[in-house]
């Protein structure tokens, strides 16, 4: 396998290869450190790379007893800078924080549990808050499909990373679409879990009942081995679902059966619009997945208007995560923004919220009870140029980000998982892309349909022409 491959191989095959000592630790770390030189002096997705510590990490794996290895032993994957990594400060996107993390977050511990190696820290926008990695600390990050275009938000310095072969995967986070958009405008697969299915510890949550976190990968079975580390619920985590009926891993590899999937079009924003080309990739799916043999149909969720529900969890989110750093007078004037609207509200509005929000949950998911999956689009169009934050404010950034999370900010809300598949590309060469979205708890499902379009489809073979 030439160096090209093995960087596109995935962190499945990647582990594969160092248990079979086909490639060392530390001989793949090296040849992604080599293409984070070569490749994201333009593309921009990482904050921090930790190539000297990476590198004594994968010594360090080499060197480890055969007895005991972990599903990753060796492999290396990148961590969204909204989590934390021993001795890295946790930026958040921005300038306000000066102080390393004492000790590793607890998905990172859990990969390090492993054996992955952190190789470093990938960009986002400040705090997560927009679906454009764009930041006045760090720049733009760029779509590797066309640099001149958004790679989607806020985990766009993890879509990046792996759209470009930088690394097999890598963490971000979804408060209310931050895995599924920079997927879809990256071409990858990026499952976003269940509420709580992944702790946030040593916060019982994050953004209240809107936040989960998970990894971006070319390939469903990646993700599947990536969730099958860091997820299960830590002490103190609000939200703690039931065990699934089968690991995301044997998920992957099973046949879901016969599924009925309902197919919509019906945006939760208003005013937007579906893209001709995101909408002819939506139809062919939903054919693909006719020809699997799985009943498809259409028919629309009886959406309420979650506005009082979300926007107070969203506020309140940021405005938390605020008022916690070192040096709040570095902040983003946009952020500033949202925190002064933040306090606007009472306090007891952000739990009241939550609140609503699980009741609506409760109302819109009685839809699962004719359907076991739900396709949609993931984004109405292609991804935007560079720029989209650029001379606006708080309300500027909220007008530009309505279109792009019309499709799955809702999901966050209600808590179900909801998953990004690639479909194809457009006319443009940019990645096309639907939204599978399951019932409570049920990732399974999803993995199992998504693996079955991947095979279909093939898109892990596709490479973004700035890799």
């Amino acid at each position: 396998m030439d160096a090209a491959g093995l960087a596109f191989a995935g962190i499945s095959r990647q582990a594969e290869l160092i248990r079979a000592g086909e490639v060392s630790s530390r001989e793949l770390t090296g040849a992604l450190l080599d293409r984070i030189g070569r490749l994201d002096p333009e593309l921009n997705a990482f904050r921090v790379v930790m190539a000297e510590e990476a590198l004594a990490e994968a010594d360090a794996r080499d060197g480890a007893a055969e007895v005991g290895r972990g599903p990753l032993h060796g492999v290396p994957v990148a961590i969204k800078d909204e989590n934390d990594v021993a001795g890295q400060v946790t930026t958040f996107g921005g300038s306000s924080q000066s102080t390393p993390a004492a000790e590793d977050g607890v998905a990172t511990a859990r990969l390090r549990a492993a054996g992955a190696v952190i190789i470093g820290k990938t960009n986002l926008s400040e705090f997560g808050q927009w679906p454009f990695t764009e930041s006045q600390t760090f720049g733009y990050t760029r779509n590797p499909w066309d640099p001149t275009r958004t790679a989607g938000g806020s985990s766009g310095g993890s879509a990046v990373a792996t759209a470009a072969g930088m690394v097999g995967a890598a963490l971000g986070g979804d408060g209310g679409g931050s895995i599924r958009i920079p997927a879809a405008c990256c071409g990858l697969f990026g499952l976003k879990p269940q509420l709580g299915r992944v702790s946030f510890a040593p916060a019982p949550a994050l953004w209240g009942g809107l936040g989960t976190i998970g990894p971006l990968t070319r390939r469903v079975e990646d993700s599947a081995l990536f969730y099958d580390v860091v997820r299960g619920a830590a002490p103190g985590d609000r939200f703690q679902p039931p065990e699934p009926p089968m690991s995301f891993g044997e998920a992957a590899r099973t046949e879901p059966g016969r599924l009925r999937i309902a197919v919509s079009t019906k945006p939760t924003v208003p005013f937007v619009g579906l893209d001709r080309e995101q909408r002819a990739a939506l139809e062919s799916v939903a054919g693909t997945l006719r020809e699997l043999g799985h009943e498809v149909g259409e028919a629309d969720p009886d959406y309420p208007d979650t506005t009082a529900a979300f926007t107070p969890q969203y506020l309140g989110g940021v405005r938390t995560e605020a008022e916690m750093v070192e040096h709040p007078e570095r902040l983003e004037r946009r952020t500033k923004q949202t925190a002064a609207v933040a306090r606007l509200l009472p306090r007891a509005s952000f739990e009241w919220a939550i609140r609503r929000g699980v009741r609506q949950a409760a109302e819109v998911n009685a839809f699962f009870d004719d359907w076991d999956l739900l396709l949609t689009p993931t984004i109405p169009s292609q991804p935007r140029r560079l720029g989209a934050l650029d001379g606006v404010g708080f309300l500027g950034a909220v007008v530009r980000s309505q279109p792009m999370v019309a499709y799955c900010a809702v999901w966050n809300l209600f808590g179900n998982p909801a998953a990004s598949v690639p479909a194809g590309t457009s006319s443009a060469g940019l990645p096309l892309a639907v939204q599978l979205v399951g019932a409570p708890n049920d990732e399974p499902t999803i993995l199992q349909a998504a693996a079955q379009l991947e095979r279909e489809l093939g898109w892990p073979e596709r490479r973004p022409p700035a890799s």
